[in-house]
């Protein structure tokens, strides 16, 4: 016989009790693991009534801020874009036209921006490489669907209310 090692492991075969034979041992061991974790405080919560605490650090859904004048932030840089490991933002870039100076902070503004919110993974890079402040991520859950199209989030459901509370993490768009 030819083996990549010079190690042999002796292989004995020993037989087994009567015990053994009846799986004795075995169960006994898993009714003492059910037996021990039927007595511990369970981890489910009651959704509706009860909410979970979350983390200090933990990433929800996007919101695109707005200036204390109401004006989006969103510059249509495409850095937010470039930065996604998962590739989940698209950014279609327009020129702002005259009169509408109340609407946009810039010359250039996002005229779409969608994130395909089943491809997102938060991590926050976008929050991260955004020079403008324009991308939050929130406290808030992404709502649940069972249709695949709701998951693409535009503008609509991007932007920043007026007059809702300009920091992110006090930004509670479903709470009524």
């Amino acid at each position: 016989m030819h083996s990549l090692s010079n190690r042999s492991k002796v292989v004995v075969k020993k037989e087994m009790t009567l015990t053994e034979k009846m799986y004795l041992p075995a169960i006994l061991g898993g009714m003492m693991i059910t037996i021990k974790h039927f007595f511990k405080r369970k981890p489910t919560i009651q959704y509706p009534e009860q909410k979970r605490e979350f983390s200090k650090v933990y990433r929800g859904r996007h919101i695109l801020k707005r200036d204390e004048q109401g004006r989006e932030n969103c510059t249509a840089c495409g850095l937010c874009a470039v930065a996604c490991p998962a590739e989940a933002i698209s950014i279609v870039a327009a020129e702002r036209k005259k009169g509408e100076e109340h609407l946009y902070r810039e010359e250039k503004y996002a005229k779409t921006y969608e994130i395909n919110m089943l491809r997102c993974i938060f991590c926050g890079l976008c929050e991260e490489a955004c020079p403008k402040d324009a991308v939050y991520l929130t406290e808030e859950l992404a709502p649940a669907n069972f249709d695949r199209s709701n998951f693409i989030f535009g503008k609509d459901k991007l932007v920043q209310p007026v007059g809702t509370s300009a920091h992110p993490k006090t930004y509670k768009p479903y709470k009524k």
